[in-house]
């Protein structure tokens, strides 16, 4: 081997060294002891100086009797191309399971590590691998019920070990019994109450699991239309004197919203909305945060839109802060129950804005 040849081998041991991610499609190296050859990056552990060759091409590798790595796949694309890949097969495999499997049997069958998997996971998809499994399950779930399947036949369909974990799972993501939903939502019960704020006419409508909607508008007949659409197929009964304590706690978080108001809520939506909106819980009052923002704490930078359309479709106001949602200059962009009532909010809150920036 020349001198020259050495020191470019040296160059290309001291980029592997270092995990290069530009060193990856440069070239390979082939471990002689093992018979494997292998990315520049690979995270397999490193082999000794003397037993590495290098390959200007994987071919070379091969035809000098080299095997491909299972780990880090040298014969199957680029990295970034290989990480699609590979969360898209782990979703094949979410999908295909009658439960959900773990991230460790996951991780196992795909020949990558659990944190490796579970990073990629979230990055590309907003979710973790439980949580994606969790979300297609309940789907499995409604569309066995809409199908008019038995709730016995359901429960062995999805994987659920049994029917009270069954019972327990659809009525928090269904928002009622599989019963009720087989029925349309027939024979659920909300109790509401119509109030009047400093803002406007307000709707309280709660199930037997907590508040499930805060409607805020300029009358309470656009509200209650608006809540029978919502709820099209529940039993709207007027609530008692009992039930008129809870909306004036309601009305006490309009009026003060920086005061903490505990309200047992009954929150329903997709996996992905509930995730946005635990993110608003978290903001505390006179704060704000970006629509940017909230997407990077999802782990969907890119979800802008998802983000502010998950703000849009909630269903309660003030108790789920999306007033506090704000452009990237602090400008407002739009507000369900109107812009006016979120410069109403903020400024009792105390926030800081640019509100002279105003995106409708």
């Amino acid at each position: 081997m020349t001198a020259a040849a050495d020191n470019a081998d040296d160059a290309r041991w001291a980029r592997m060294a270092a995990r290069d991610p530009t060193a990856d499609g440069a070239f390979w190296r082939g471990v002689t002891t093992t018979g494997i050859y292998c990315r520049p990056t690979c995270g397999t552990r490193r082999p000794k100086r003397e037993n590495v060759r290098f390959f200007d091409q994987q071919e070379e590798a091969e035809a000098a009797g080299f095997r491909p790595c299972r780990r880090c796949r040298p014969d199957d694309g680029t990295p970034a191309t290989r990480n699609v890949e590979l969360v898209a097969e782990a979703c094949r495999l979410i999908e295909a399971d009658e439960g959900v499997p773990s991230v460790s049997a996951l991780a196992h069958t795909l020949g990558v590590s659990e944190g490796h998997l579970h990073r990629l996971f979230r990055a590309r998809t907003g979710l973790t691998p439980r949580a994606y499994g969790q979300e297609k399950r309940a789907q499995r779930m409604r569309s066995s019920l809409a199908l008019g399947r038995r709730i016995t036949e359901t429960i062995y369909e999805t994987g659920y070990g049994s029917s009270g974990r069954f019972y327990a799972v659809t009525r928090k993501s269904l928002g009622m019994t599989p019963t009720q939903y087989q029925a349309g939502g027939a024979g659920e019960t909300l109790r509401f109450a119509v109030g009047q704020t400093s803002l406007g006419a307000i709707v309280v409508a709660s199930s037997d699991a907590g508040v499930a909607a805060i409607l805020l508008g300029d009358d309470a007949e656009s509200l209650l239309q608006d809540l029978q659409e919502r709820f099209v197929h529940a039993t709207l009964i007027g609530g008692d004197e009992a039930y008129e304590a809870l909306v004036a706690q309601v009305v006490g978080l309009v009026e003060e919203p920086a005061t903490a108001q505990v309200l047992p809520l009954d929150v329903r939506g997709t996996a992905f909305q509930r995730r946005v909106w635990r993110v608003l819980q978290a903001v505390p009052p006179g704060s704000v945060i970006s629509y940017d923002e909230i997407a990077r704490r999802v782990g969907r930078p890119r979800a802008i839109g998802a983000v502010a359309s998950a703000c849009a479709s909630n269903p309660l106001a003030v108790a789920i802060p999306c007033h506090r949602v704000v452009k990237s200059d602090g400008g407002y962009w739009g507000y369900t129950w109107g812009l006016d009532r979120k410069r109403a909010l903020l400024l009792r809150e105390g926030a800081e804005t640019q509100s002279a920036s105003v995106a409708d």
